[in-house]
């Protein structure tokens, strides 16, 4: 983050909370261009966000505001600066569904306690999208007021030319925009007077105070229902299973007719067709980051996104003829050159793991030997007092005593900048493991945190597959 950014966003905070900032975090990057770092003082925390787009910000503000007005958990915002580029937000904590899914799914599969949170979002859904939207400004829908004929275009042309040229699919420009046409005056054929959150997956969704809260929501404008379910449904990382999929659209249908009638066979067809244009959207977008702009953790999404479309492919119940987009996108599913991709980036296992010394060094399950192993028990340990014995590095309490008591920030710097080193070369040099440990006393507090905060870093820069594994808590 810019020094002067970083600047302006503290004396925002401490002009807010009339106290003195006492710890600032760094968030990592997501897939936007904006900003983020959390903040704490003695008594107050917050997250500050920054993004020279004003418009953007003031969907996100305005939008915020009206949705706490209706009873949406949604981050209340406290404070904006006069040029309304960067602003303070409710903390919501670290656990979006995503890490859920992530971290549940290692242990046990996908399980039904997963199944349960996702029926906890679906039952939020159409309140957000049918009541909740009553009554909001549409004025400040940024970059259109409606997912309409335009945005569409946009999408269908974003996944043209930074995913299909880049990925050297072969089609005819003429034949493919033709269907382009058709295709999206068939999407906008389904009723779409609703509020569309536009990126409604599994990063997007907090899990907090035992709620499922919703954040980025500045790109939202109104829309058809069935566009955010197939944004949360076929979210490419969260590889929902088929058969889940299914069981979670019966799920949300029978929620949507407590708010209003509907024909299931025809907003299934419906969503099929929005199901696949939100594939090529995210698929533009993988395209752009990945191809053009050479970041290249945004490829490993891919190999999902074949999988998905090859399914779609198979049980299309789309009602119109499209046969040069249907044939694309069969050779997009078929592309020996993104399946070559997708077992290239898949290739590198990071094992993370938390530890107690007292009960000996972590064994390599892979045979490699090797790898790093950190010790956490020079940083200033939490598990000293009483209020903290019975919690763990997972807990906020916790995160919080050692983000703004400890050592813990400039360590975990210094461990990053080593094991970047070597995942960049292990990925050059097509190696399949690596092992990152972190010891401290009893295994609970330290090392766990540093453990957590590694696997989530790892996971957002590299196209690796991360295993966490906390020794004397999981088993």
């Amino acid at each position: 983050m810019d020094l002067k950014i970083k600047e302006e966003i503290i004396q925002l905070f401490e002009q807010y909370f009339q106290e003195e900032m006492t710890a600032f975090e760094v968030l990592p990057p997501s897939g936007s261009y904006r900003e983020y770092c959390r903040m704490k003082s003695k008594k107050h925390q917050a997250i500050g966000a920054w993004n020279h787009d004003v418009k953007e910000n003031m969907a996100f503000i305005e939008f915020s505001k009206h949705f706490r007005k209706e009873g949406v958990s949604v981050p209340e915002i406290y404070q904006v600066n006069e040029a309304k580029t960067c602003y303070l937000q409710e903390d919501l904590g670290n656990l979006t569904l995503f890490d859920y899914l992530s971290r549940t799914r290692e242990l046990e599969g996908f399980s039904e306690k997963i199944i349960n949170v996702y029926k906890k979002v679906l039952l939020e859904l159409p309140r957000l999208q049918i009541t909740a939207g009553k009554g909001i400004d549409y004025s400040y829908c940024y970059p259109r007021a409606a997912f309409d004929k335009q945005s569409m275009m946009w999408d269908l042309n974003y996944f043209k030319y930074y995913f299909l040229k880049l990925a050297k699919i072969p089609f005819d420009e003429q034949a493919l925009e033709d269907d382009f046409q058709n295709f999206s005056d068939y999407l906008l054929a389904a009723e779409s007077d609703f509020f569309l959150f536009r990126d409604f997956q599994s990063r997007n969704i907090m899990l907090h105070d035992g709620k499922v809260a919703f954040i980025d929501y500045q790109g939202g404008r109104k829309g058809a229902l069935q566009y955010d379910l197939a944004s949360l449904l076929y979210d490419a990382k969260a590889d929902i299973p088929q058969a889940v999929r299914n069981e979670l659209l019966e799920f949300y249908l029978d929620e949507l007719e407590k708010y209003i009638e509907i024909d299931r066979a025809e907003f299934k067809a419906y969503f099929t067709g929005y199901v696949l244009i939100r594939i090529m959207q995210a698929m533009g977008a993988y395209g752009f980051r990945g191809f053009y702009e050479k970041k290249e953790h945004f490829l490993k999404s891919i190999p999902f996104a074949l999988e998905n479309l090859s399914y779609l492919l198979e049980n299309n119940n789309i009602p119109i003829k499209l046969p040069e987009l249907f044939q694309v996108l069969k050779e997009v599913s078929q592309s020996e050159f993104l399946k070559k991709i997708g077992k290239q980036k898949g290739k590198l296992t990071v094992r993370v793991c938390s530890f107690s010394y007292k009960k000996g060094l972590p064994q390599d399950p892979s045979g490699n030997g090797g790898g790093f192993v950190f010790d956490c028990r020079a940083i200033h340990n939490p598990g000293r007092y009483e209020e903290y014995k019975q919690l763990t590095g997972r807990d906020q309490p916790v995160i919080d005593f050692l983000q703004t008591n400890s050592e813990i920030g400039p360590f975990l710097s210094h461990v990053r900048a080593l094991v970047d080193q070597s995942v960049s070369m292990y990925l050059s040099r097509g190696f399949t493991h690596l092992s990152v440990s972190f010891g401290c006393t009893g295994g609970q507090h330290r090392s766990v945190y540093a453990a957590e905060k590694m696997a989530n870093y790892l996971r957002e820069n590299y196209p690796v597959n991360v295993v966490l594994t906390h020794r004397e808590q999981d088993f």
